[in-house]
């Protein structure tokens, strides 16, 4: 299986002062050695704004951008990029209100790329919530 972790996600994985990160480390870990995990286009960018723009994190771009380097090269598990073709044409039907734009889009990205979506949000149809 392949995992698109969407930003919240992300920056959990990645940042241990993340008040999810131990509850995403730990899904992480038990994942069968052969999943995959992917990023995409918005997922990265989501990531290196929100890292800069938090108040109480600040992390400047290119540490950013480094940090997301270290992950996609892992050792331990395969990190993938995904293709992001998708447009708004492209969105799920259940999308119905700017809210839930770029989660219809992730979940749509992934399950044309034979992923899934893992998120700490509930209620996107096809996606995971991390337990």
């Amino acid at each position: 299986m392949t995992w698109l972790l969407d930003v919240n996600a992300l920056i959990a994985a990645l940042v241990a002062a993340h008040e999810h990160h131990e509850r995403v480390a730990a899904w992480l870990a038990a994942l069968p050695a052969s999943d995959r995990l992917a990023t995409c286009s918005i997922t990265e960018l989501g990531f290196v704004r929100v890292l800069n723009q938090a108040p109480h994190l600040r992390v400047p771009v290119p540490d950013s951008v480094r940090l997301l380097s270290r992950f996609r090269s892992n050792r331990r598990r395969v990190v993938v990029q995904l293709h992001d073709d998708c447009g708004a044409t492209d969105l799920p039907r259940w999308v119905k209100s700017a809210k839930h734009v770029t989660d219809g889009h992730l979940a749509g990205l992934a399950a044309r790329h034979d992923a899934r979506l893992a998120t700490l949000d509930g209620g996107i149809p096809g996606g995971l919530v991390i337990p």
